[in-house]
């Protein structure tokens, strides 16, 4: 695998970056496992729907989810399996210190 050039550095910064507001990594989460609305997922991070939209904009933005329009609603998932690799791997690796 060859280095990251510096704009490829720059984006893998932004996007940790922007994991790194509790929030937003919980909205990301919860969208994992299968497409979820809004109002689905605010319950499940215990915010309300306009937060949850605000860092749905930043992570559509990102790349790091993606909505899809089914009928008055959008239902939001993580925009590819790397990306859900990715939390995967960093929720097991803080896992095996609690083993």
């Amino acid at each position: 695998m060859s280095p990251p050039t510096a704009d490829q550095i720059s984006v893998i910064a932004e996007t940790y970056r922007l994991l790194g507001d509790p929030t937003r990594l919980r909205v990301l989460l919860a969208c994992l496992e299968a497409p979820i609305s809004v109002g689905a997922i605010a319950k499940t991070v215990d915010a309300s729907p306009s937060l949850v939209s605000h860092h749905l904009r930043l992570l559509r933005a990102a790349r790091l989810v993606r909505g899809t329009r089914k009928t008055r609603q959008i239902f939001y998932e993580a925009a590819d399996d790397h990306i859900r690799e990715m939390l995967v791997g960093m929720i097991e690796h803080i896992r095996e210190d609690e083993d």
